[in-house]
C-alpha cells in the first residue's frame, strides 16, 4: 500500500529534525572567530554597495539567536542598511534559526552573559575591516542591548551609534558592579535610540539619565509594547509605533542616499505580513 505525504507531514518531518532555516534570499554566513578562538556565526545583508551606507550590527537576546531579526531584515534593508545579524555565545532559537555560536560555546567549560562581549569585539572589529566603510551602529535586545554600551563605551573610534532595546543591569550575578551598564553608559559619546515595553522603564532609566549629552532618545509606546527588539515583529500590536519612532531617529542621525532607502516608517514590499511565525520564541528576561 502506497502511503500518501502530504504537504503539511513533510513541514512536521522538517521542524521534528530540528531543520535550521536557510539565510534570506541576497544574505550571506560568515565565520568570525572570538578573541578566545571561539567561532561565530554572522549574516551579512547588503541593501546597497554605496560606501557610504550605514550598517548595522544586529544582537540578539538571551535565549535567542540572528533569527530574532529574520523579519526585521527585510525592512531595514529597504530603509537603505546594510546590517549583520549575529549568534552570540549566550542564546537558543528563534524563528527556527538555531543559534550556532552558542552550539559551539557548549564546549567551554563556562559561559556567562558578559563574556559575549568577545563576540561583540569580534562583529565590530569585523564589520569595520570588511563590510562598514560608513557609519557604525549596534543594535541590541535585552542583555545585548546592555552590552552594545559597554563596547560604545570602549570602542568610540569604531561604534558610531547604539539602538538599545529594553536595556537593563542584567550582569550582576556574574560578578560585575550591580550599576556596571549606568556607569559604563556615562562615557557613551555617540546618539543612542532606546525603546522598550510599558513595563521596563524601571530597567533602564538609570542608564538613559547617566547617557552624556543632548543626542539621545527614548521610546515606550502608549499602552503594552513587547521587551526587546521583537516589539518590531508583525505580530506586536504596537509595532509600527515602534517602527516609527526608529526611522526618526536613524533619519536625524544616519541619512542614506535618496537611492538607498524609502521615506521613513513606510511598510516594505516582502515584509512578512502580521501574524507571521506565530508562536516563535519571545524570551522575557535579559
Amino acid at each position: 500500500m502506497k502511503t500518501l505525504l502530504l504537504p503539511w507531514m513533510f513541514l512536521a518531518s522538517f521542524q521534528a529534525q530540528g531543520a535550521q532555516a536557510p539565510p534570506p534570499a541576497g544574505s550571506r554566513v560568515v565565520k568570525l572567530t572570538a578573541s578566545d578562538m571561539l567561532p561565530i556565526t554572522a549574516e551579512v545583508h547588503s541593501a546597497s554597495e554605496d560606501p557610504r551606507t550605514p550598517f548595522l550590527i544586529l544582537l540578539h537576546d538571551s535565549h535567542s539567536s540572528r533569527g530574532e531579526y529574520r523579519e526585521i531584515v527585510p525592512r531595514l534593508r529597504r530603509m537603505g542598511f546594510n546590517t549583520m545579524s549575529v549568534d552570540l555565545r549566550v542564546g537558543g532559537k528563534c524563528k527556527q534559526v538555531k543559534n550556532a555560536t552558542a552550539r559551539a560555546a557548549g564546549m567551554l567549560s563556562s559561559v556567562k552573559r558578559a563574556d559575549a562581549l568577545r563576540d561583540i569585539d569580534a562583529a565590530v572589529e569585523y564589520a569595520r575591516a570588511n563590510e562598514a566603510h560608513g557609519k557604525l551602529l549596534l543594535w541590541g535586545s535585552a542583555y545585548s542591548a546592555s552590552l552594545a554600551f559597554v563596547e560604545a563605551a570602549k570602542r568610540p573610534d569604531l561604534v558610531d551609534g547604539v539602538i538599545a532595546f529594553a536595556p537593563g543591569e542584567y550582569f550582576a550575578e556574574e560578578g560585575p558592579s550591580a550599576t556596571w551598564i549606568r556607569d559604563t553608559a556615562a562615557e557613551v559619546a555617540c546618539p543612542v535610540f532606546l525603546a522598550s515595553d510599558q513595563g521596563s522603564e524601571s530597567d533602564w532609566s538609570p542608564i538613559f539619565a547617566s547617557l552624556p549629552g543632548e543626542q539621545k532618545e527614548s521610546f515606550v509606546p502608549k499602552q503594552g509594547g513587547r521587551h526587546g527588539s521583537s516589539s518590531l515583529w508583525a505580530e506586536v500590536k504596537e509595532s509600527e509605533e515602534y517602527w516609527k519612532a526608529l526611522a526618526a531617529f536613524l533619519d536625524r542621525y544616519f541619512p542614506r542616499t535618496p537611492a538607498a532607502s524609502e521615506p521613513a516608517g513606510s511598510e516594505p514590499a516582502g515584509s512578512e505580513p502580521a501574524g507571521s511565525e506565530k508562536g516563535s520564541e519571545e524570551p522575557r528576561d535579559g
